[in-house]
């Protein structure tokens, strides 16, 4: 695929490509080397304070902004505005810098930004957008850079530009074959313009992108060198650990803290306020000079809570108010054709009702930050987030801080998955920090993160089929059943919520006569985006359901599909190479079945094939083909983990217990009666990828979440003729 840009790059304008205000390069800006390897100087980069400040918060000298900076002395650093939480943008997006200014990710060091302006509007991590939304504006970001360094180096020696050419943070003159390093000629260039229309390369000439390249990251996880949100430590730190109270919509009446500040090292209690999504509370939180002290105290605490009739509030009772919902019209999300007239019609007539839990993220490191109040209003941030464009925007306005006395240190995650887009956590240690005058750690503890929430909520689906008389699909209908994610009690049910909707009216599948609706029923708990959003429920249903429509026409499940796709298409492209890869067409052996579903949604567009095996009265996973569809690949090894990742937290949400609540708590608190899928439990996960081009980057993150649990279940009915319609379920005891 060859690229090109018509974009024309002036100045100014460079520094305001489309989801990158701000965007550019600082040339020559002297910095003194120190020697480290690559590995050291990331470490590094991530702690020391002084490093970062003096490149992220420099002045602009040569009016453009530091996201390359290349020292006198050669030293290349790149700063990555996407957090890394594990999904492999330290390495992906800095690659696409690295690639048109032809330097090798190794020879870089890699900083991360901190929330500031200057770095623009993409410095989050969520949506699967950090390549899709990036692509081709951080790819001209360092083709300028290199137009910029050639053009340097061939006036310094008096020779066309076009004499010249960039390799391995060199240029090089062609006919005498002189060359010259960037640090060289850096400052000069630094005082060009900036290319109008920087070329770039074509794909062919890649080096790094769409090649299996290293991730800088790994070393320092797999050494132990990595610094995540929870390893930080700074002067005059004190610890906090927060009771709040376990019934959701319960008030703080009264708090006894003799017992708490009798433990050593306890200095003190405070109250602290939590607002995430609509529900806010307050909590009780315990100072302490050490964790354990904090978290004794804590315990020591005797705290007075008014629950107010929310302790009546069960997993139970909301799904029946789901279902008696369901039996409401709803707002209408998409109509085509004449559904009712068409559903009335049909010779054939289904109907399914279909269930999905509550999910917890259960990220491996729970919530955790650093924050430090201090002279005069200025603050000071070291956490795991995913949003530190939404921090720094938010606590400018909130806290009535300008831009300059916030400063934001991000740092490995230890998985987001949704979570750490809220940052409910970093407000609370930000309070008491203000609060006590000191530098506060705040760390949720395991059954903080299990039990308070957000979660992924419950969602139902009723759908209608119809079928003509040679099995032809003619109508169908999918209304939704469920919460929003905003926490709006009062939401307006006359309107549809495109985010409860996610995909059910998108998909590529060519149906005459379409009516999809939406029912709101409020849900007293904190609600919150998982993993792939409402995409991890809708598509379960969706798929399953057509899985359902293909038996009733008593056609094979991917002929069904396949003869809804005449059009081309991502999809019938997608779905082809599932039947091509996973050798659908090929019979099984005897008491095995396979099962096919794909979903297409703002993230992108993945599917699988699952074979199973009957064992005893459950079954066995023998084995997942997935296909994911991106348009252009940047490293398949970070692809194929995060596809084989979608498909741990999948099978996790289809066949773990989940979340449930009664008496207006939670009832589960840790691993123990919350558990993630196990090693053991994992099925061979082979993944293709389809980068064929085009004017769509599709994402990588999420895509590969949605489809698996559908086509399990297929599988499963394919093999033992059982219908699941309600997640989770014992994959040990079907029949």
């Amino acid at each position: 695929m060859s690229e090109s840009t018509t974009t024309t790059l002036h100045r100014r304008q460079f520094l305001k490509l489309s989801g990158f205000t701000g965007t550019g390069l600082m040339l020559g800006l002297s910095l003194k080397a120190n020697g480290e390897s690559v590995i050291e100087k990331i470490t590094r980069s991530y702690l020391d304070k002084e490093r970062l400040e003096t490149i992220a918060g420099n002045t602009d000298a040569y009016n453009l902004t530091p996201f390359v900076i290349i020292e006198p002395s050669g030293t290349i650093t790149i700063m990555n505005p996407r957090p890394e939480i594990g999904q492999g943008v330290f390495q992906s997006v800095p690659s696409l810098i690295a690639e048109e200014l032809e330097v090798p990710l190794d020879g870089v060091t890699i900083l991360q930004t901190g929330g500031q302006k200057k770095f623009g509007n993409g410095q989050f991590a969520g949506g699967s957008a950090s390549i899709r939304t990036s692509y081709t504006q951080m790819r001209q970001i360092g083709a300028a850079a290199k137009d910029m360094l050639i053009a340097a180096a061939a006036q310094q020696w008096g020779v066309p530009v076009a004499e010249c050419y960039a390799d391995n943070a060199k240029i090089i003159h062609k006919p005498s074959g002189k060359t010259v390093g960037y640090g060289a000629v850096a400052e000069a260039a630094s005082k060009l313009e900036v290319p109008k229309n920087p070329a770039l390369k074509d794909p062919k000439d890649f080096k790094i992108l769409g090649k299996r390249y290293p991730r800088p990251d790994v070393p320092l996880k797999s050494t132990g060198k990595a610094i995540f949100g929870i390893d930080v430590k700074v002067p005059g730190m004190v610890y906090a650990s927060i009771e709040r109270c376990p019934v959701f919509g319960g008030k703080l009446v009264k708090y006894d803290d003799t017992a708490a500040k009798k433990v050593k090292g306890v200095i003190g209690v405070e109250t602290c306020e939590r607002d995430i999504n609509g529900h806010h509370s307050v909590g009780v939180a315990v100072l302490a000079e050490n964790y354990w002290a904090a978290l004794q105290g804590r315990k020591a605490l005797k705290v007075t809570w008014d629950y107010d009739g929310h302790e009546s509030f069960n997993s139970n009772s909301f799904a029946e108010s789901l279902r008696q919902a369901a039996k409401e019209e709803g707002a209408i999300d998409h109509e085509q054709g004449n559904f009712d007239k068409a559903f009335a019609d049909a010779p054939v007539k289904l109907e399914a009702f279909y269930e999905t839990p509550v999910v917890s993220h259960s990220a491996i490191e729970p919530m955790n930050c650093v924050c430090s109040w201090h002279d005069n209003n200025k603050i000071e941030i070291w956490a795991s987030t995913q949003v530190p464009g939404r921090i720094m925007d938010q606590f400018t306005k909130k806290y009535n801080i300008p831009e300059e006395n916030i400063t934001i240190h991000v740092l490995f995650s230890g998985g987001g998955f949704g979570r750490r887009l809220y940052p409910d956590y970093v407000e609370e240690a930000l309070e008491l920090s203000k609060k006590v005058g000191k530098p506060v750690k705040s760390i949720w503890t395991r059954e903080d993160d299990t039990k308070m929430g957000p979660f992924r909520p419950m969602t139902f689906s009723a759908f209608k089929g119809g079928l003509d008389a040679n099995g032809n699909p003619v109508a169908f209908q999918h209304k939704v059943i469920s919460p929003t994610l905003d926490g709006n009690k009062n939401y307006d049910k006359t309107k549809a919520n495109k985010t409860m909707t996610e995909g059910i009216s998108e998909q590529k599948y060519e149906i005459p006569n379409m009516k999809n609706l939406f029912v709101f029923q409020y849900m007293p708990v904190p609600l919150a985006a998982w993993r792939a959003v409402t995409s991890t429920t809708l598509a379960f249903s969706h798929e399953c359901f057509l899985d359902e429509m293909a038996v009733a026409a008593k056609k094979d499940p991917m002929d069904f599909r396949m003869a809804m796709l005449s059009k081309p298409s991502d999809t019938k492209t997608l779905m082809q190479k599932l039947r091509e890869v996973s050798k659908w067409d090929t019979p099984l052996p005897k008491g095995w079945g396979r099962g096919v579903a794909q979903w297409e949604f703002f993230a992108g567009i993945a599917g699988y094939v699952i074979e199973v095996s009957k064992k005893g009265n459950g079954i066995k996973i023998e084995k997942a083909y997935a296909v994911i569809d991106l348009g252009t690949v940047v490293n398949p090894d970070t692809v194929e983990a995060q596809v084989q990742g979608a498909a741990v937290m999948a099978l996790g949400a289809a066949i773990k217990n989940g979340i449930t609540f009664n008496n207006g708590q939670t009832v589960q608190s840790n691993y123990n009666n919350n558990p993630i899928v196990r090693i053991n439990e994992m099925p061979p996960v082979e993944v293709h990828i389809i980068a064929n081009g085009g004017p769509v980057i599709k994402g990588v993150g999420e895509p590969g979440l949605p489809p698996f649990a559908p086509a399990l279940c297929n599988a499963i009915y394919a093999a033992t003729g059982k219908r699941i319609r309600k997640l989770p379920f014992d994959i040990n005891n079907i029949v």
